[in-house]
């Protein structure tokens, strides 16, 4: 399927749109405001995690059901299967950086990933194809979220909005990824849904090779810059280059006490919604109960609805006040994160309170607050990694921002063990000063570089 961008919206331009590679025309066309070289990227990267969580919706069911594995193997598998995935982008950025070039990187990524669902079809290639499939994973995405970046100069006031569209097509994928292959491998048989994912991929490369003149022009690999020039020193990175590589690293690091809470919502929040959250709703004169499943869309869905708005709202913002502050953007969507988990430790006194399953208000709450916050603090924090990387490293710190996803999900885990061992509301309550330490070190960061900059 090839999609040309600019004739989806005719008309649209703006000026002040960065040249792009290949494509003079298009880069004086515009899809709300941004080049349409943001619309490939994010159609790109939509079919790719409609591939990703396709798999993964399926994965421990088709362990379980299909193979007969037992739970403790299915988990096992799954879990090192998650923690590669977003392992392997450190590595993939290295590689992208030094030797392939992001181009190459994406289009390798995506052919693994794609090869890797279809393997999902036999049996015996379960572990090869889940290998295949992380691998893929590392190439693809650090190169691809850093060509978003590359749309828009250092100073552009978009990038932050073009990170929060882009993070909509990863939660767009999210949300059709169960429905289409999960009820395909349900009803059909599970390696329908897998071919689904497959495909799902085969669209999402061909959309980005049919756009790749929309995109920006790869910068020279350390491999093609020494071949150049073998006689000259290896460029150094300057001291305000270092400077901002050691506040991306603070602020990875920040990020992971975010994820310890935040990816608590897959994990015991959904233990919450099956066993403590009343979900009966009345219907047609009966009373129904709601699949506990079905919780886990909502924060896709408030997503896909809440990002128009927000980036509405930064681009009227911008044009008042120019750029965005985005580290104080980022410790303001932590606190907001931590506001839901407080809504959680009032949740869990009312729960222990009356000893009955509590409304579900209480869960759409946390819901709401959470992915708020993190509307605030991803994309965000996104758009922070592609403006201050220096071009030698960007792909490589691009895939550093996912080892604090990794090493959060890690947290989560070990701290989800303790569920039931400890009350509720201590649970949440440990969970909320998590995220609000990282909200106030994201804001102390934030003024320490101020306070810098003035006396510089």
């Amino acid at each position: 399927m090839a999609i040309d961008p600019p004739d989806i919206a005719p008309g649209l331009t703006d000026p002040g749109l960065a040249p792009l590679a290949g494509g003079e025309a298009g880069s004086r066309r515009a899809l709300f405001g941004h080049p349409p070289g943001l619309t490939a990227l994010f159609m790109t990267q939509m079919w790719a995690e409609f591939s990703y969580f396709g798999l993964q919706a399926m994965l421990v069911y088709y362990m379980t059901q299909q193979l007969h594995f037992d739970q403790a193997k299915a988990s096992l598998i799954y879990g090192a299967y998650g923690g590669a995935a977003f392992f392997s982008p450190f590595f993939g950025g290295i590689i992208a950086d030094r030797w392939l070039g992001r181009t190459k990187s994406v289009v390798l990524g995506a052919v693994l990933m794609m090869f890797g669902h279809f393997a999902m079809a036999a049996e015996a290639l379960l572990l090869p194809a889940l290998v295949l499939v992380a691998l893929g994973n590392g190439l693809f995405l650090p190169p691809l979220a850093v060509q978003v970046g590359g749309l828009y100069g250092p100073d552009d006031p978009r990038r932050a909005a073009a990170f929060s569209a882009y993070y909509m097509g990863i939660n767009l994928g999210g949300l059709l990824a169960p429905l289409v292959c999960g009820s395909l491998g349900e009803l059909l048989g599970w390696h329908w849904g897998f071919a689904a994912a497959g495909l799902g991929m085969l669209v999402g490369l061909t959309i980005y090779l049919s756009c790749r003149r929309l995109l920006p022009a790869d910068p020279p690999t350390a491999r093609e810059a020494t071949r150049e020039t073998p006689r000259a020193p290896r460029a150094l990175l300057s001291a305000g280059e270092r400077r901002n590589l050691g506040s991306l690293v603070l602020v990875i690091s920040l990020v992971v006490l975010f994820r310890v809470g935040y990816e608590q919502s897959g994990n015991v929040i959904a233990l919450w919604v099956a066993d403590q959250t009343d979900r009966g709703v009345q219907l047609l004169g009966g009373r129904y109960e709601v699949p506990a499943t079905w919780f886990q869309s909502i924060n896709p869905l408030l997503i896909i609805l809440l990002t128009p708005a927000l980036m509405g709202f930064w681009a009227r913002r911008a044009q008042r006040r120019g750029p965005p502050d985005l580290l104080a953007r980022m410790s303001v969507g932590c606190a907001i994160a931590a506001l839901s988990m407080v809504v959680m430790v009032a949740a869990a006194a009312a729960h222990a309170a009356s000893g009955q399953p509590v409304s579900a208000w209480w869960v759409i709450g946390y819901f709401v607050l959470l992915t708020i916050g993190e509307l605030l603090v991803i994309p965000t924090g996104l758009a922070l990694i592609g403006a201050r990387s220096p071009v030698q490293v960007a792909a490589m710190m691009m895939g550093a921002w996912y080892i604090a996803k990794f090493i959060g999900s890690v947290l989560a885990g070990v701290m989800g063990a303790y569920w039931g061992a400890v009350p509720a509301t201590t649970f949440f309550g440990i969970g909320a000063v998590a995220v609000m330490s990282a909200s106030i070190g994201l804001l102390g960061l934030g003024r320490a570089e101020a306070r810098a900059a003035a006396k510089s």
